[in-house]
Formats: C-alpha cells, structure tokens, sequence
C-alpha cells in the first residue's frame, strides 16, 4: 500500500484523476468546498495553495464541453438527414462526429 502512495505523489498533478486531486486537496487546509470542484478548479487550487506557478495550456483550442455541444449538433443534423433519407448527408455527419469524439479524448 506504501507503494502506490507513493506512485501518487510522483505523478504530476495535470495527470491525476479528479479522485486523486480530491484527496490531495483535502490535506491542504486553505482550500474549501473540494467535493463540488471539477477537475480544473482542483488543479487551479492546489497550485495556488502549494505556490506552483501554472504551466502552459494544453494542444487543444477548444475545451472538451464546447466539442460536446458541437457533437449533439450533429447528431440532431443526422438525425433530420436520415429522416430526409439523405445517406451521403447522414454519413458526412457521422464523420465530424467520429472526428470530434476523437478530439474529445486527446484535449482530456
């Protein structure tokens, strides 16, 4: 059990799981209200609390809820194109969706 503790605290942070953050942050006795933090506002306050000046911002331009909100887009703009029987418009939507999933995953 050592181990794996031990595993924890040489991960960086932007790598843990918000679990891990939630558990860090609790032992930090400035930061408040942790169980309604999302994973962000738990990096933001650990390293503020603990004076780690933050590092540059990942790849992505957009943020994953953004690229979200385009997927169900087209979702419903695929789903009026199979209504319509429109397959090659149905299946280019597929498409941006499938690539936009794939976004998702790599700006997490």
């Amino acid at each position: 059990m050592a181990t794996k503790e031990k595993g924890t605290k040489e991960k960086p942070l932007d790598k843990m799981t918000s679990k891990e953050l939630r558990e860090i942050a609790k032992e930090i006795p400035d930061i408040t209200g942790v169980h309604g933090m999302n994973k962000e506002e738990l990096l933001k306050a650990i390293m503020a609390a603990k004076g780690i000046k933050e590092e540059k911002k990942r790849k992505s331009d957009t943020s994953v809820r953004d690229i979200k909100k385009k997927i169900r887009m087209l979702k419903a703009q695929r789903e009026a194109a199979l209504k319509a029987s429109d397959k090659k418009m149905a299946k280019i939507y597929r498409r941006r969706i499938s690539r936009l999933k794939k976004k998702t995953r790599k700006a997490a």
